[in-house]
């Protein structure tokens, strides 16, 4: 009886036996679960989806965007410490938009598998320093913009990878004209360079500020000074590098400004303190932004140049006045935002270059309904096909609320013939003029300037 039980015992535990071996950790079904594992986090870390990546955290912020046939990546305004892998996006870009973001350090390699770039784009980051080798195998690269950053110094060595570069813009920077930056300025001011660090400014030493590093004279980059018997010093000492300021007439538009590139050239300037149109506009500018500025005053020809302008806000200004030829030369321009303003009338003239305006923003405006208010609902009325809002009169309180248009026709409905003949000052003109070979004269007159053939357009539009 007790051998019968021992065998059954041993039975028994050897019936148990492979059902634990097989559940022993390591073995089985758990050691494939580990390999399993393993090669899951391989496919994460290198994935570009993979929640480890840090890039995998921008992409669905940045836009992709294909323009004809340029891949455009649009990360501005996201928050960005770093460079996004180039593993994140569908295709490869040629331009890269990283403006607006917290970069402070440009990393070696730092744009590595972006070899296609043309552009990019890293002004109004934090960037105090750029790596030897951050912009290495950019070798198609010739639009770099590192503008209002925080970078004192920059050596040559970091341009060398970009064989190609055309265009690059260093101002607003606190460049610190000492030696390191020798090699920089020399490249500079290579003739051929002419597009390469331009307006770019030496923040320091106290002997240099405000000098151009185009201009800056290299040899007193690594000389050691004394101010008291080095000539040269001794006389840039003497100036203070705060008085050149006021003697300036006029405001630059690339200093001013914040200039965006791609996908098309676009300048805002507001909220700048402008007090008036800065010169320097480029000249394939296709939007420019001048609201929540001083500007009181539009002049003749403060656009000129500005040929390839599509839109143009001047708001919130406090513009009392605008010159006759102040939109001199804008054919093209299809948006102009006029609110938020001080204008009381439009002179004879202003929109005659217009001819293929389709919005015109004028509310918030104290328009006075008299006499001069008429050229605007007149030009209006020759270019119906022109979207307007905000044309309300303000004064006289009799007509106060009332449609401007509204007012002109119940002008003319009660007296047309004897108010017409009445004349203003020389910028308006008799109403018998008006639809007149004379006045289509007066406007030819005017546009000299122009092709013979593009005169023919006014005519077919107020057609």
């Amino acid at each position: 009886m007790h051998v019968s039980s021992s065998i059954l015992y041993a039975s028994l535990l050897l019936l148990l036996l492979p059902s634990t071996e097989m559940k022993r950790p390591g073995k089985g079904r758990g050691l494939r679960g580990v390999r399993h594992k393993l090669t899951r986090d391989r496919v994460r870390g290198v994935g570009r989806h993979s929640r480890s990546d840090p890039s995998t955290d921008v992409k669905p912020e940045c836009s992709e965007s294909s323009i004809s046939g340029d891949v455009f990546v649009d990360c501005q305004d996201q928050r960005l410490n770093s460079v996004p892998a180039s593993q994140t996006w569908s295709k490869k870009p040629k331009h890269l938009l990283l403006a607006r973001n917290r970069i402070k350090v440009l990393n070696e390699g730092a744009f590595f598998g972006y070899e296609s770039l043309t552009s990019l784009d890293l002004q109004q980051n934090q960037i105090s320093l750029v790596e030897e080798g951050t912009f290495q195998g950019l070798t198609q690269l010739t639009t770099l913009l590192l503008q209002h950053n925080r970078l004192g110094t920059l050596s040559e060595e970091v341009l060398i990878p970009i064989p190609n570069l055309r265009y690059l813009r260093l101002y607003d920077n606190p460049w610190n004209c000492l030696c390191p930056m020798d090699s920089l300025v020399r490249t500079l001011q290579v003739p051929s360079n002419r597009n390469l660090g331009t307006h770019a400014r030496c923040a320091e030493p106290i002997w240099l500020k405000g000098m151009k590093l185009k201009q800056v004279n290299p040899e007193l980059l690594c000389k050691e000074m004394d101010p008291i018997s080095d000539p040269l010093v001794n006389k840039m000492d003497l100036i203070d590098p705060v008085e050149p300021s006021p003697i300036r007439t006029k405001p630059h538009a690339i200093t001013s400004c914040h200039t965006y590139l791609f996908p098309q050239v676009h300048m805002d300037c507001s909220s700048r303190g402008l007090t008036e149109v800065p010169t320097g506009i480029p000249e394939d500018v296709v939007h420019i932004d001048l609201s929540n500025n001083s500007i009181r005053h539009l002049r003749p020809r403060n656009f000129q140049g500005a040929r390839s302008l599509r839109t143009l806000n001047l708001s919130n200004n406090n513009m009392s006045h605008i010159d006759t030829a102040s939109l001199f030369g804008l054919l093209h321009l299809l948006e102009l935002d006029l609110s938020d303003n001080n204008l009381h009338f439009i002179q004879y003239g202003v929109l005659e270059d217009l001819y293929f305006l389709s919005q015109l923003k004028l509310g918030g405006n104290p328009w006075v309904c008299n006499y001069s208010i008429h050229y605007m609902v007149y030009w209006l009325s020759l270019h119906a096909g022109v979207r307007h809002s905000g044309l309300l009169c303000h004064s006289p309180p009799e007509h106060t609320g009332k449609s401007v248009q509204e007012y002109v026709h119940s002008y003319n409905r009660e007296c047309p013939k004897d108010r017409q003949q009445i004349r203003t000052d020389d910028d308006q003109k008799d109403l018998q003029l008006w639809n007149t070979s004379l006045e289509v004269q007066g406007e030819a007159e005017e546009e000299l300037e122009e092709d013979p053939e593009e005169k023919l357009e006014p005519s077919h539009l107020r057609a």
